[in-house]
């Protein structure tokens, strides 16, 4: 397995076809995915095919006090690649990033059926509220100090 970084552009198939399949790829870009002064994106690589993919974003929620906070976005593993910590590396490699940045925070909205992961790489919840995103599903707030 290799980790890399990718474009924006890269992590479009994998995001649709995981978090959003019944929607357009076209949904599967975000703010400021173009924009490298502000987010930048890994891949996981498995026997050169792009497997896992996460995106991180300089961008603030004032929920918390950190000053200078990233957010984890669009982080999927294709489902056949679930499982074998993957989605874990990504994280390894992109805490030494964000805190290079100076900052103190990574948060989350974690989809409700991923919050036990998001615990085993030490994410905890901001507190039990579970919150829709419209047609995407349950979510809650977490979030990990670096």
């Amino acid at each position: 397995m290799k980790v890399l970084r990718l474009s924006a552009q890269d992590t479009y198939p994998i995001r649709q076809q995981v978090l959003i399949p019944d929607h357009d790829i076209k949904k599967a870009k975000f703010e400021n995915d173009e924009d490298e002064d502000i987010s930048f994106h890994l891949g996981a690589f498995k026997d050169s095919k792009l497997v896992s993919v996460a995106s991180f974003y300089y961008e603030r929620n004032p929920i918390f006090q950190d000053q200078h906070q990233y957010q984890l976005r669009g982080m999927a593993t294709l489902p056949e690649f679930q499982g074998q910590g993957l989605s874990s590396e990504l994280l390894t490699m992109a805490f030494p990033i964000i805190k290079q940045n100076f900052c103190t925070l990574l948060w989350c909205n974690a989809r409700t059926t991923a919050v036990g992961f998001y615990e085993k790489v030490g994410f905890k919840k901001l507190n039990e509220e579970v919150f829709e995103i419209e047609g995407i599903g349950p979510h809650v707030l977490m979030y990990k100090n670096i």
